[in-house]
This record gives structure tokens, C-alpha cells and sequence, in this order.
């Protein structure tokens, strides 16, 4: 399960790796989205998988008897979406706003000053 989870990993690193050095602003985007799909998986894979445990752990066990899950990851996992989400909005606002002014999604197109005209 984690070798494919790495699998899964690395492919959403390099195609996130991939859209971000295209000269579209809309394949940026989504290679922001993937490279933040990809951190929120290594936050899961680092936080060491424990399947069908709960993270909470009763109050009555003094010592941990049984393996359970960390909820530090999850949590962490759970910030990162939320990050991730705001993120990914705020880009799609400032997107739509540069290709109304500049009516292209090509990074080239961008309109940048000359030394001359500073």
C-alpha cells in the first residue's frame, strides 16, 4: 500500500513539476493544485499508515497496548487543504482578472516595461 501511494506521489510531483514550467496560466493552476495534492500524500505517508484505528485513545489505558493512529498528520493534512483551497481560489480570481486585461492565458503575452520607459 505505501509503495503505491510513493508511486502515486512522485507521478503527481513531476506532472505538477511539469504543468508549472508550461507557459499557460491555466496549466499552472493545476500544476499548483497537484503539486499540493502531492504534499498533502507525503504528509499521509510520513504519518506512517494504521488501518482501522481510531487516533483518539482511551482514558482509562495507561500504556498504549494496541497500535493506533497518529492524529498529527491528519491534522496537518486537514490544514493543507484548507490552505491549498484558499490558494487555488485566490490564483483563479487573479487568472480571470489578467486574462480580461490581456484577453490571452500565455504567460508570454504579459505585457512587461521596458528599461526605457521606466
Amino acid at each position: 500500500m505505501e509503495l503505491l501511494l510513493v508511486l502515486i506521489l512522485g507521478l503527481l510531483y513531476a506532472a505538477g513539476v511539469y504543468l508549472i514550467l508550461r507557459r499557460s496560466m491555466v496549466k499552472l493552476l493545476l500544476g499548483i493544485m497537484l503539486l499540493g495534492n502531492g504534499a498533502n500524500i507525503l504528509i499521509f505517508v510520513l504519518g506512517k499508515i494504521t488501518k482501522g484505528s481510531p487516533p483518539v485513545i482511551d482514558e482509562a489505558y495507561k500504556v498504549f497496548q494496541e497500535i493506533y493512529a497518529d492524529p498529527i498528520p491528519q491534522a496537518l493534512i486537514l490544514t493543507a487543504i484548507v490552505i491549498s483551497f484558499g490558494l487555488t481560489s485566490f490564483a483563479i480570481v487573479l487568472l480571470k482578472r489578467v486574462y480580461a486585461l490581456v484577453d490571452s492565458d500565455d504567460l508570454d503575452d504579459l505585457n512587461t516595461p521596458e528599461e526605457e520607459d521606466i
